[in-house]
This record gives C-alpha cells, sequence and structure tokens, in this order.
C-alpha cells in the first residue's frame, strides 16, 4: 500500500504495478495518448520541459488520484452531474458547450487540461489557465430561471471546482483505494491554488468543509432534462477502448453513485444507482487500473520529466 504522512503527503510507495501483455499495452496507450492529442492533432508531451516542476508535487495525494483513468471518468461524469444541477451553471456549461455536437473532443479536450492543470510543467499549466479563464470572459447570458450567470463569476467557478475536487477525491476512494481524512484534507487543500487561479471565490479545505458547502448549495439545485441527455451522451460516447466499451454504462452509474442520496433524489436520479455486482466491476475496474503502468500516462511521464523513477507512484 502506499504510505503517506499526517498531512496526506506520499512517504513511500509499497504496492507493486501492473505491466501489461505488450499487445494490451499498445492498445491502451493509443487510447490514452488519443486523449491527450489536441484539437490540432499535436499529442502533448508531458516529459518536457524537463526537471520543470508541476503546479503540485508528485508526493501529493492529487498525483496519486488522477493517474487513474477509471476513477477519473467516474468522477468527471458526476462532478458534471452536479454542475448541471445548478441552473446557472448549466445554461453556461450547455449553452456554449460542444458536448451535443462532438462529445469525445469536448472529453478529450477536458480530459487535457485536467491532466495539464496537475501534471505539466508550471509554466506550461499556468498559461493554459489564463488562455481558459480569457476564453471564459465571453462566456455570458441568461438562464432558464432567469438569472444572469458570467463563466468568470467567482461564485460559480467555486461550485465547479468544489464539484469536482469532492467527486475526483470520492471516485478514487470508493473505487480504487480508500482515502483517510488526512489525504481527502490534503487534496482538497493541493487543489486551492489552482481554484484560485480559475478564479473561484471559496475552495473547501476539508471533507467537512466540502459536505458543508454541498448541503448550503442543495436548495439551489434542481432536476433538469439536460442532466438525463448528458448521461445519456456519456454512456454512448467511445470513450473506452473498444474490448472495455461494454463496461461504461456501469461507470456511468457508478458516477451517480457518488451524487450524496439527498442530492441524488432530488435530481430524480435515484434509480440509476449501481446494482450490487455492477459496484463489484466499478470496484474492481478502479482497483486495477490504478496498478496498471502505461508509458502514455501523464503521471508517468511527468514522473520521468522530474528525474524520478518512471515506478514513483506504483512501487
Amino acid at each position: 500500500m502506499l504510505k503517506y504522512s499526517s498531512d496526506g503527503h506520499l512517504l513511500a510507495a509499497t504496492i507493486s504495478g501492473i505491466r501489461l501483455p505488450a499487445g494490451v499495452s499498445r492498445v491502451m496507450n493509443a487510447s490514452v495518448e488519443s486523449f491527450l492529442t489536441d484539437h490540432s492533432g499535436t499529442f502533448f508531451d508531458f516529459t518536457k520541459p524537463v526537471d520543470q516542476e508541476a503546479l503540485v508535487p508528485p508526493c501529493s495525494v492529487s498525483w496519486r488520484i488522477f493517474k487513474n483513468p477509471v476513477t477519473l471518468f467516474i468522477g468527471g461524469t458526476a462532478a458534471v452531474i452536479l454542475e448541471l444541477a445548478e441552473p446557472a451553471v448549466c445554461a453556461g456549461v450547455w449553452g456554449h458547450s460542444s458536448f451535443r455536437r462532438d462529445a469525445l473532443g469536448r472529453l478529450r479536450r477536458t480530459g487535457l487540461a485536467a491532466m495539464i492543470t496537475v501534471y505539466g510543467a508550471r509554466v506550461v499549466a499556468e498559461a493554459m489557465i489564463a488562455r481558459i479563464v480569457r476564453m471564459h470572459s465571453s462566456v455570458r447570458g441568461t438562464s432558464a430561471n432567469g438569472v444572469s450567470y458570467s463563466a468568470n463569476d467567482p461564485d460559480l467557478l467555486a461550485w465547479v471546482h468544489a464539484t469536482a475536487a469532492y467527486s475526483f477525491a470520492n471516485a478514487y476512494s470508493r473505487y480504487a483505494a480508500e482515502l483517510n481524512e488526512a489525504q481527502f484534507g490534503s487534496f482538497f487543500r493541493e487543489g486551492a491554488p489552482i481554484a484560485g487561479l480559475y478564479g473561484a471565490r471559496y475552495s473547501p479545505a476539508s471533507r467537512a468543509e466540502m459536505d458543508e458547502f454541498l448541503e448550503r448549495m442543495r436548495p439551489n439545485l434542481e432536476p433538469s432534462p439536460v442532466i438525463f441527455e448528458f448521461l445519456n451522451i456519456m454512456r454512448a460516447t467511445p470513450a473506452f477502448p473498444r474490448a472495455l466499451r461494454w463496461m461504461q454504462s456501469i461507470l456511468v452509474r457508478a458516477a451517480v453513485d457518488l451524487i450524496p442520496s439527498p442530492i441524488r433524489l432530488q435530481l430524480g436520479l435515484s434509480r440509476l444507482c449501481l446494482g450490487k455486482q455492477e459496484r463489484w466491476v466499478a470496484k474492481f475496474a478502479g482497483a486495477a487500473a490504478d496498478r496498471v503502468i502505461l508509458p502514455s500516462n501523464p503521471a508517468i511521464q511527468s514522473c520521468v520529466r522530474l528525474g524520478l523513477p518512471a515506478t514513483f507512484l506504483y512501487s
């Protein structure tokens, strides 16, 4: 198992990684690489620039969590469900989104941005975040319930970043390897400066603060047909290699299962939760993905960039 200090930082890794057979590894690497290629067809190389630190260090809980593609898919889906439940965020995300016409492209762009934020060299990550903030400055309008919104609204950004932190941490803890309170707290605190770079007004610093924030926001949340449209898109979009696509709908339900039960009921999602056998599949997939070593994984590439062993997060 991985050993952490009392504040949640990595001290040592005593689990062993899994190296896949060459043929399987090629297929999986190709899948990962497709998500690291931008709209112009350029592959993002996390091994460069050499020796350049990221916004968060390799010993962080963030590096551990974001290396797992299965729990990132689950957590990312859960985060968007919570985002779309807030009417102003829903109007901004869905009204200005390419999900309907290019779901896979949008998933790839969002995934690449998340990887650069956590693993990319600081200078590259900061420049990317600044570009996103500039792009968001033109995203504004009025929600269905008549409320004006702006994508750079600090309060809306706080909701977006808090729900992402909640979802990624809980997806990893539930479906890969359980996190303790110190590790949850470290993960939330590691993300706070990044949330600030995006313009968020507030960022919870512990699981208790996160739960309080979710409860405080609950009266503002509303059910929406958009949430169900999004879930249908996530089930249908080929985000995984063909051989693993059968479990994609299970992982979407695993994301619904992460939503706090009062909010899940409020949004009309209770019937979409996991069955007992499906929960086992999700946990098996998440735990396996946490040990698989793929050279194209940004976590591994970034370890190489910093002169660390490729197996640093595994052994």
